[in-house]
């Protein structure tokens, strides 16, 4: 069993006091540390980089916190604790904002209906605080999964450090492209050069379908291996270069 390497041991540490502390103290700290819509009004910036440490459950915190651990140990005694550092938060930061654009695009193409409906600012933003309407100027423009989806867009936030996550995997498979990686739901081992690409490719694809499982946001995902994958090979790249 590899050892915890510091920046790994701390990250497991706040997350874990952050998940369990709130509950024995039954406080609710959702609303100021994760990462909300922007038009919400409990939207903040510094939730890009709190949400990474907030989860919704034990399973969510659990198996996070393994992907770290597992995939992470090796890349801080590789690079060392500032640069692994670095680029943890760089991953779950650009998931954050990767996951925002995503979800901004999304909601806009519907919100313009609300305005071609004419309904204002104020109104819209009335009608997804309450997440239901009456309003008959929608009746015949919008259906009820499009309702549906701008409300979640505006009231769910995002939690977790998944994105975070998935960059340190990608990372991990352009430094040992040959490790044997395996699924709980398939237990076969495969090569991480082909697992990680594997497992991103149903990121994507559940979160351009209807098929997705729950709350999960795949483009946070896709996004955290995105920038992940972008750092991981430029410092791979250049790591034999000298001026």
């Amino acid at each position: 069993m590899q050892q915890l390497t510091p920046v790994i041991k701390h990250l497991i540490i706040i997350n874990a006091i952050l998940f369990f502390a709130p509950q024995f103290l039954n406080l609710d700290l959702t609303n100021i540390l994760a990462l909300h819509f922007p038009q919400n009004d409990h939207f903040g910036f510094w939730q890009y980089v709190t949400h990474m440490f907030m989860h919704g459950s034990f399973p969510h915190i659990l198996f996070n916190m393994y992907g770290l651990w597992a995939f992470g140990t090796p890349l801080e005694q590789m690079w060392g604790k500032n640069k692994f550092l670095f680029f943890y938060f760089s991953a779950g930061i650009g998931a954050g904002l990767i996951y925002t654009l995503v979800n901004y695009y999304q909601f806009n193409g519907i919100y313009e209906i609300f305005t071609s409906a004419g309904l204002n600012s104020s109104e819209i933003i009335s009608i997804l605080e309450s997440g239901s309407t009456t309003d008959q100027r929608l009746a015949n423009v919008l259906t009820q999964e499009q309702f549906s989806k701008i409300v979640l867009l505006y009231q769910m936030p995002a939690v977790g450090a998944s994105g975070a996550v998935y960059g340190v995997l990608v990372a991990f498979g352009l430094a040992f492209p040959n490790a044997k990686l395996a699924m709980i739901f398939f237990p076969v081992p495969i090569a991480a050069k082909y697992f990680i690409p594997l497992m991103i490719l149903g990121d994507l694809f559940f979160g351009v379908t209807k098929y997705s499982i729950g709350n999960v946001a795949h483009f946070a995902h896709v996004g955290g291996a995105i920038i992940g994958f972008i750092i991981a090979w430029y410092w791979k790249k250049n790591q034999f270069r000298h001026y």
